[in-house]
């Protein structure tokens, strides 16, 4: 192994916890105030939406989860649902890896996943190890990698 992608390790694990999180509404219902609005790439080969639907969204959608929804069901790729657009129900598939956002606004929680990180090339070795001096001051990162702290969406 020449690197480790982080960004694509990343993106698979949040996509993980948003399938999770959908696997459990789906069995449970939503609890509380929580709501979520997806978006997601309608243009992704796998996602199945009605062909008027695709015409008026060419590019991408967002769908919000909240007060009617049927047939919730989460596979490992991808999870189906039926919505309600002006008393036409329409089923949906939408792969994980179609998902732009993942947003939960009950709870100031939001997932965003930026194709760009999932191709990083970047690798994580050097030949030699190059450490700073005792007094440097450590060089600023350079890149589009931020680093979120969990005690943000944490309740007191």
């Amino acid at each position: 192994m020449s690197k480790i992608d982080y960004g694509r390790l990343m993106h698979d694990a949040l996509r993980q916890l948003m399938a999770s999180v959908l696997e459990r509404v789906a069995a449970d219902g939503l609890p509380g105030d929580h709501h979520f609005y997806i978006t997601f790439d309608t243009g992704h080969p796998d996602v199945e939406i009605a062909d008027w639907l695709m015409e008026r969204y060419p590019e991408e959608m967002t769908i919000v989860i909240q007060n009617w929804f049927d047939n919730l069901t989460v596979k490992p790729d991808h999870f189906t649902i039926t919505l309600n657009f002006g008393n036409n129900p329409e089923p949906l598939v939408i792969p994980f890896d179609a998902v732009k956002t993942f947003v939960d606004p009950s709870v100031e929680f939001g997932l965003r996943f930026d194709p760009s990180d999932d191709e990083l090339e970047e690798e994580f070795y050097d030949d030699e190890l190059d450490l700073p001096d005792d007094d440097a001051k450590p060089a600023k990162p350079e890149g589009s990698a931020e680093v979120v702290s969990l005690d943000t969406f944490r309740k007191s």
